[in-house]
């Protein structure tokens, strides 16, 4: 069964600065009826406006995963580390005992866009941690790349959860398939263009929702980049 989770109905929070579009309920905005998928809790669609972010503020068990889309985000946390986030790069904090952070466009002139994804660990109370990877726009073009995993020795960013994440970039036509394990859940979030999923269309910003095991296949409708978690 593919559930859709349309673009124009997720959540907004529009702020001067900040544009945010939350696929599932987050902050202020309250949906019982969506309020995460197996152990993804969150998915939001930031645009941050040039020099502005989000000041000092804390987090405590969840994995915190950012996938940049455009523009450029300047990191600070209090375990020391201090970076810049730029397309094609993922950054993961495992929040654990507790961390605090920040995250400001690191551009005075452009806007950054992101996806920041927020997800249960398996255990609580975990040392907090932070890794950040780059991974090249020809390792997703045309496949779907696994960017973040829970499993020891996979060549990605470590979750501290049964999870995968895949991303992909397909141009029109471009076909990729994921075959879904008995037991196991499939979420498709596509971040720009649109695809076609088992022969329903997603348009940037749509979600959809995958709970029959089986093969999936996802075809480039226009230049689209999407991330696929498969969970348990």
């Amino acid at each position: 069964m593919i559930e859709i989770r349309p673009a124009a109905e997720r959540g907004h929070t529009s702020l001067p600065w900040l544009d945010s579009r939350h696929t599932f309920s987050f902050d202020q905005y309250y949906d019982p009826q969506h309020m995460s998928f197996r152990s993804l809790r969150v998915i939001n669609d930031d645009r941050v406006e040039p020099g502005a972010g989000f000041p000092r503020h804390g987090h405590r068990d969840m994995e915190i995963v950012t996938y940049m889309l455009a523009g450029a985000l300047e990191h600070q946390d209090s375990l020391g580390n201090g970076s810049v986030i730029r397309p094609g790069e993922v950054q993961k904090m495992t929040a654990g005992k507790g961390v605090h952070h920040s995250e400001f466009n690191a551009s005075k002139t452009e806007p950054a866009h992101l996806l920041q994804i927020w997800i249960h660990p398996s255990r609580t109370a975990l040392r907090p941690s932070y890794e950040q990877r780059y991974f090249a726009p020809e390792d997703k073009r045309g496949r779907l790349r696994l960017i973040a995993s829970g499993a020891a020795g996979d060549d990605a960013i470590h979750l501290e959860q049964d999870a995968r994440i895949y991303a992909a970039m397909l141009a029109p036509g471009d076909p990729v398939e994921h075959h879904l394990e008995s037991g196991r859940a499939v979420w498709i979030q596509v971040a720009t263009g649109a695809v076609d999923l088992n022969g329903q269309r997603l348009d940037a910003g749509d979600g959809a929702a995958v709970s029959d095991a089986g093969d999936l296949r996802l075809v480039g409708i226009e230049d689209a980049e999407l991330l696929l978690f498969d969970l348990q």
